[in-house]
């Protein structure tokens, strides 16, 4: 892919600006979060046109942003963020992605490194064995269409109810574990047939299960609230989506999307932004199953969640409620969400396009799980096997700068072929057995494809959207045992 050799004006050290007067259609301009050293990779590919092009969607409220981690994508970058008017804008599935909800939920334990010393091995081969992943894997819950239908609709609450995990694991979880507005009749027979074995179960490529410890802790009193109590703290962290599932629903509608948007005489850069006005019945359509995809999500992370709690207390002969175990939280980085900001002086309904970013809501505001409302938004920002991941927390400056909206995780810098190529499993696993961290993965090619070297410095990522003001550093974690689909 050749550089992209664009205009890019300096806002300061964090901030770049696309003007508008770029290309024909734009209306409005693009920003893009980096610092200097993270904008020349970012100009190694065709990411920032995308920005330009995501400023023609009619109705964009704001700029088109992009968040440090961008990388090209599918219409919209990854690490995309747009917010179009709830009714004179559109809505595009390219905003959301094919694994709708694609999310990273984090639990905390009571254990220290020190009481899982020689224990990680098994804790990570217990988990692998409770917890099916790669390509095509099958769940161990068996779905009829009837039940799954519940699943699209109730999300993690359907998983809590049957059993799996406890009620207060949807106090921290984004949307307490379900948006409302699902509708299943929406989602095809070819997805929910996809769907259908699959729940339960971590996927492939860059979707992982981590046995992490804090390494160090930012803000003590964000910490607390969190349940993140120190140095050497245990946490597990798990990052997968909604499966063949989400990906069928983005790409049924997709089609619809694509004769939509010229029934409707939108004019286009780029066909991969194909969409409909927001009160059309494609768009009302697209987001109702969208929803369901999102829920499908939910359910799958709280199922792998109630297996990892199993695998920790049989490895360590106690009763998962003894080890804690609990959600910190649980968010969602490829969604729309319909929401109301305040930008020039109004209040706004917008329905906010996420693609490999996250909410960063601040203080006070409703849409946040009660728990952390008066705290903000917790967001969490895996890297990749070999490298820290990071809590950090939304803000104020957040609120009116971005709509609420950080970075998701560390973004490549390299494709998959790209790595297998340059990489070789057994190196990666040997490179990260020297630094203390067991991995194991679920393919012959998975180590190579999301080796470490693929990745941003998930360090650099962090710090600008801190620098900016758009999420605050709270924690940081270090892998001990990586599980990778």
């Amino acid at each position: 892919m050749r550089e992209w050799r664009g205009p890019l004006e300096r806002i300061d050290e964090f901030r770049f600006r696309i003007p508008q007067s770029y290309k024909p259609g734009m209306r409005t301009c693009g920003i893009i979060y980096a610092n200097e050293k993270l904008m020349a990779g970012v100009k190694q590919d065709e990411a920032p046109e995308q920005v330009a092009n995501v400023a023609t969607l009619p109705g964009i409220v704001g700029p088109s942003m992009a968040m440090p981690d961008i990388h090209w994508g599918y219409g919209f970058p990854i690490g995309g963020v747009a917010a179009t008017d709830a009714e004179e804008g559109v809505l595009s599935p390219g905003g959301v992605g094919y694994d709708i909800n694609c999310g990273v939920r984090l639990l905390k334990t009571n254990l220290d490194a020190s009481d899982v010393r020689g224990k990680v091995k098994d804790i990570i081969d217990t988990i692998f064995d409770e917890v099916p992943s790669g390509l095509g894997s099958k769940g161990k819950v068996r779905l009829d269409v009837r039940e799954l239908d519940a699943v699209l609709e109730g999300g993690a609450r359907w998983a809590v109810e049957k059993g799996f995990g406890r009620p207060e694991d949807l106090d921290t979880t984004e949307e307490n574990g379900r948006m409302g507005g699902a509708d299943p009749s929406k989602v095809s027979q070819l997805a929910k047939q996809r769907g259908a074995p699959q729940l339960g179960t971590l996927g492939a490529g860059n979707h992982f299960l981590e046995v992490q410890r804090v390494e160090e802790v930012f803000d003590d009193a964000a910490a607390g609230a969190m349940g993140i109590t120190g140095p050497g703290q245990v946490m597990v962290m798990i990052h997968t989506g909604s499966r063949g599932c989400g990906y069928q629903i983005c790409d049924d509608w997709l089609k619809v999307m694509h004769s939509a948007f010229r029934r409707y005489g939108i004019s286009l850069p780029d066909e991969q932004l194909a969409c409909a006005p927001a009160r059309s019945p494609e768009a009302q359509d697209y987001f109702k199953a969208m929803a369901c995809g999102a829920n499908y999500a939910w359910a799958n992370r709280q199922l792998i969640t109630h297996w990892v709690r199993g695998a920790f207390g049989k490895v360590l002969g106690r009763r998962p409620e003894e080890l804690d175990l609990g959600v910190v939280y649980d968010i969602a980085h490829n969604i729309a969400k319909l929401e109301e900001h305040e930008f020039e002086g109004r209040r706004h309904k917008l329905l906010v396009h996420r693609k490999g970013a996250t909410r960063s809501f601040g203080p006070g505001r409703a849409d946040v799980v009660a728990a952390y409302r008066e705290l903000g938004q917790p967001v969490l920002i895996p890297g990749n096997m070999g490298s820290e991941s990071y809590v950090l927390v939304g803000t104020e400056r957040a609120m009116r700068e971005t709509f609420g909206s950080a970075c998701h995780g560390a973004g490549r810098v390299m494709s998959r072929h790209q790595a297998v190529r340059q990489f070789r499993d057994r190196q990666i696993v040997e490179a990260l057995a020297r630094q203390g961290i067991y991995a194991r993965g679920a393919s012959d090619t998975v180590m190579s494809e999301e080796a470490p070297g693929a990745y941003k410095d998930v360090s650099s990522v962090v710090d600008v959207c801190h620098g900016a003001g758009i999420a605050r550093k709270v924690a940081r974690l270090k892998p001990m045992g990586v599980m990778k689909g």
